[in-house]
């Protein structure tokens, strides 16, 4: 196959250094990439693979439960999906594209037509024939009109790509940037050379037969993509029993494409962390994987068990707090247009947002909360990425100093002697402040960030906190009653590009953060030929973190290194960065 500039270089980059912003991923903790004695992959299995059994996975969340990969928003959800559907390509352990559903794929000399041949034979679970249709399909889904309305946020997918403009407008009845040469061959076209072009057509690919008929505006609550037995996909297993909020059951697929399965099924529990050592220890759960994995204090007594293996590595996504700088003004079907966004006054001023991390103790949460298994970050590009740079950023140690001293500068002092700030006009002003459930170390952060901001007068109402679907659900909703928020990112591996929530019209940009200069940024590092230059998008990357730091839309509190464990009877398995879920149908147990 003939590969881009592009690939090459993603295919030159070392496992330890590079870091990608989620284009359609999560909003939770990823995954590691090494085993506690630095090497990839799994630990080598004794005997030849048994057929049949049960693996029982632990998440520490239920899923929301959509089940379709073009709306689907967290990464529970994503532990489902990872099992029934694919893409065109996937990553393997180096971070270079591989082939999946497509066998092959070629650029023409510009870069601007990516042009896939399909694997042929692949049966959806239904046994219908997976063709280029489907993947036409579930791009035109992803670019139609009522898409964003209808819940969806990863128009990333499809903005790039020639007609879209005029497509998602109504003004033409096809997508002209997708389209199927024959029935196993599909052609992307891009309105520029792409840097990303296998990046953004390397996302999961849904049934036209079973969604053909829906408006895009009714896929959400389809069957197909809430109901166990109704979702239909191509990958190695298929969700056959949902038992809400406590498992989910997914069984072998007998004619998978690549040959079927060795386990009968697999069955993710939604298991309280405080249970899971015990169920551990008595081999009720073969694996805890992402998001989370095991929390670090919990190592130590991990590592004392005999029947496990402990993976570790830095996490590949970090814990912000964010700030809601806009509101939707009434019910909005486009949140995307900027028109009906309300500036939120009480974080609008920069100082306030820079004192904000000056007061809270990051460290702190990474020694005491992470037992020093962490990092503190200043931008949103953790370490491990090869766009890192610490002489970019600001760095926000930890000083109410610094942080009275911003607040008494931008107006905010105490008025009535109550020892807490009124705003400028001598107004109360308090901050509100919501987080999810589900992640422990999280959730004990936010009493904290409650008490170092009283510490510098800042009045904080913490509010009861939901389960991360309803959370993550009212922030993207945008009421007006929202100030600041907890939240995580999951970045993806094929490109460190942040746009994917920091870009003014992203869909996850929740933080509705709309600055010119950050887009022209996140724009110029994308830009070819110049792009194709690693040092040039070192560069631009650096200039937008250094912005970024000193906007700070988000605070970005801590990576933490994140702890996967599996049992020893558990073989097949093989540890990417964020991915731990890759190719299932080789898993197998000891019976």
């Amino acid at each position: 196959m003939k590969k881009s500039l592009a690939l090459m270089l993603a295919g030159a980059l070392s496992l330890s250094t590079i870091l990608a912003a989620c284009g359609g991923g999560g909003t939770e903790e990823e995954a590691p990439t090494t085993d506690q004695n630095g090497e990839q992959g799994e630990e080598q299995a004794a005997g030849e693979p048994q057929q049949g059994g049960t693996l029982n996975a632990a998440m520490f969340s239920a899923p929301a439960g959509q089940f379709n990969p073009i709306f689907y928003a967290d990464s529970y959800e994503a532990n489902i999906l990872d099992f029934t559907h694919e893409a065109l390509v996937a990553l393997d352990e180096e971070l270079q594209w591989i082939p999946s559903l497509a066998k092959e794929w070629e650029f023409n000399d510009e870069y601007t037509e990516l042009t896939y041949t399909l694997n042929e034979g692949v049966k959806w679970h239904d046994g219908e024939e997976f063709t280029a249709d489907d993947v036409v399909f579930t791009y035109t889904s992803i670019a139609d009109p009522d898409y964003t309305a209808a819940g969806g946020v990863r128009v990333d997918y499809v903005n790039q790509l020639v007609g879209y403009e005029e497509y998602v407008a109504g003004e033409a009845d096809t997508l002209a940037g997708v389209e199927a040469v024959d029935e196993y061959t599909v052609k992307f076209t891009f309105k520029e050379p792409s840097i990303t072009a296998l990046q953004y057509t390397s996302f999961a690919i849904i049934p036209e037969h079973i969604f053909g008929d829906v408006p895009v505006k009714e896929m959400p609550e389809h069957t197909a993509s809430r109901e166990a037995g109704e979702v239909i996909g191509t990958g190695p297993f298929k969700l056959t029993d949902i038992l809400e909020g406590q498992q989910y059951v997914l069984e072998r697929n007998e004619d998978y494409w690549q040959g079927a399965p060795y386990l009968d099924r697999v069955v993710w529990k939604v298991v309280n962390q405080d249970v899971m050592l015990g169920q551990l220890q008595n081999e009720e759960l073969h694996m805890i994987g992402l998001p989370g994995g095991v929390p670090a204090a919990d190592v130590a007594d991990i590592e004392a068990l005999p029947n496990v293996t402990l993976v570790q590595d830095q996490d590949f996504g970090y814990q912000y707090l964010g700030f809601k700088l806009h509101h939707s003004e009434g019910e909005q079907d486009d949140w995307t247009d900027k028109s009906g966004w309300i500036p939120n006054e009480k974080v609008q001023e920069v100082k306030v947002r820079q004192a904000i991390a000056h007061a809270i103790n990051r460290q702190g949460f990474v020694e005491g909360l992470l037992h020093g298994s962490g990092t503190v970050l200043n931008a949103p590009l953790p370490e491990a990425s090869w766009a890192f740079d610490p002489d970019a950023v600001n760095d926000y140690e930890y000083s109410e100093e610094k942080a009275n001293a911003l607040l008494d500068e931008a107006g905010y002092v105490d008025t009535n002697g109550d020892g807490l700030r009124e705003d400028p006009n001598g107004n109360e002003w308090t901050l509100n402040l919501d987080y999810p459930t589900g992640n422990q170390v999280r959730e004990r952060t936010a009493p904290i960030i409650v008490e170092n901001l009283k510490a510098v007068g800042i009045n904080v109402n913490m509010r009861s906190p939901r389960e991360a679907s309803a959370h993550f659900e009212l922030v993207e909703k945008n009421n007006t009653g929202w100030d600041m928020y907890l939240a995580g990112w999951g970045l993806d591996t094929g490109d460190p590009d942040p746009s994917g929530i920091h870009r003014s019209t992203a869909g996850y940009n929740y933080l509705r953060w709309n600055d010119a200069h950050s887009d022209e940024l996140l724009d110029k590092a994308l830009k070819t030929p110049e792009a194709f230059d690693l040092e040039y998008r070192k560069q631009v990357y650096g200039e937008w973190a250094n912005y970024f730091s000193e906007q700070l839309p988000e605070i970005p509190l801590y990576t933490a290194n994140v702890n996967v464990v599996f049992n020893k009877k558990f073989h097949g398995w093989t540890v990417k960065p964020r991915m731990v879920n890759d190719d299932s149908h080789l898993w197998w147990l000891e019976q």
